[in-house]
């Protein structure tokens, strides 16, 4: 009998024939008819994935938006009421204790969304760092998240749902009903395609994900799980926690200086940010491909001429572009688009590049 949590739709996912695995303290799916045909319907047409796994914090309160500022290093003061942001806690040293989303309710009103094996670890960081007058639930247990990827997903989703989905602009929100469940949808994605995420009571979760299922079966869609997810983020080069960051790298050496907003005010590992940003990042995360038919895999050496200098922290075939490709941590010096290093498998140097990035990006974005 497994320790680990399972999210409502458990049940569904074996009645469904999906191979399930432990993943972040979860059992989830991780395929259900093949990780290649899963990956090629969300890029052609749509899939479904639950991702109720991940965590849900509420915070409200007049100070809400200071509590945010502090701990997280985007600057959420810009956003608007049915806005969310890409951000991250940062540790006093600038290394990341979790990448997150933030959306606005209103002024004193918001959520986070956080990743599933850090929720305690990420609930406690903020709860120990509220000095303001908020409070903070953790209310991920009561929520499922469902996603529909793909350049399909509009379509597949207005047969069910009357909210104006095409109105939504990419990382806002709109609130709305799904059958017979208040939700929040949203359009943010994790696959580098167009697509939604459902969040809603967990009661509805059969009925949400039977619905969107039958709706979507004449458009090509398909039920899919973690190994896709994986696949198609890597692809458009979307970070993953514990692999491509975490509390040994930091946001600049991760290449997340983009949601560091240093001129906001202090937050935790300001100043250790603003220090890196100055003298710069020692070692950067970049795309590579392998110049031979050799796989890379997470945690592979990587290195030059023999010796070892960072390591592989994603790698996979990439289904879409027929190439074997990952990113890894290099000396900043060996970084530059071009250079040539080597994947240390089993004893043996094989042949990779650094490549620009995202490996996919699809058309018209």
């Amino acid at each position: 009998m497994s320790d680990n949590k399972r999210t409502a739709l458990y049940e569904t996912h074996k009645r469904l024939k999906a191979r399930l695995i432990p993943f972040g303290g979860w059992d989830m799916p991780v395929e259900y008819s093949g990780i290649a045909r899963e990956h090629a319907a969300v890029r052609t047409a749509a899939g479904l994935f639950d991702v109720s796994h991940m965590g849900e914090f509420e915070l409200r309160g007049p100070q809400a938006l200071e509590l945010i500022q502090s701990v997280t290093t985007n600057d959420a003061s810009r956003l608007v009421d049915g806005q969310a942001q890409y951000s991250a806690l940062t540790y006093p040293e600038g290394t990341v204790v979790d990448d997150l989303l933030v959306y606005r309710h209103s002024a004193d009103h918001y959520m986070l969304v956080v990743n599933a094996s850090n929720i305690d670890k990420d609930f406690e960081w903020i709860r120990s760092h509220n000095r303001f007058n908020a409070e903070i639930e953790n209310i991920s247990d009561r929520i499922t998240l469902l996603s529909v990827q793909g350049p399909k997903s509009l379509e597949v989703l207005r047969s069910i749902i009357k909210l104006p989905l095409a109105d939504i602009p990419y990382y806002h929100f709109r609130r709305g009903k799904v059958l017979e469940a208040d939700a929040i949808l949203s359009r943010t994605g994790y696959t580098g395609e167009d697509g939604f995420e459902i969040y809603f009571s967990t009661e509805f979760s059969e009925s949400i994900w039977n619905a969107i299922l039958d709706a979507g079966n004449s458009a090509g869609l398909l039920p899919a799980g973690l190994g896709a997810r994986n696949t198609l983020r890597l692809e458009a080069k979307l970070l993953l926690y514990g692999n491509d960051m975490d509390q040994t790298t930091t946001m600049l050496e991760a290449g997340l200086g983009w949601i560091v907003k240093l001129d906001k005010g202090e937050f935790i590992g300001r100043d250790a940010l603003a220090k890196e940003k100055q003298s710069g990042p020692k070692r950067k995360l970049v795309g590579f491909e392998m110049l031979g038919r050799e796989i890379a895999r997470d945690h592979y050496p990587a290195c030059i001429d023999g010796i070892e200098v960072g390591h592989v922290t994603s790698g996979s075939p990439s289904i879409t572009l027929k190439k074997n490709i990952g990113l890894a941590y290099l000396p900043v010096q060996h970084t530059g688009a071009g250079t040539k290093f080597q994947v240390s498998m089993r004893g043996r140097f094989c042949d990779a590049q650094v490549v620009p990035t995202p490996f996919y990006k699809r058309k018209g974005n």
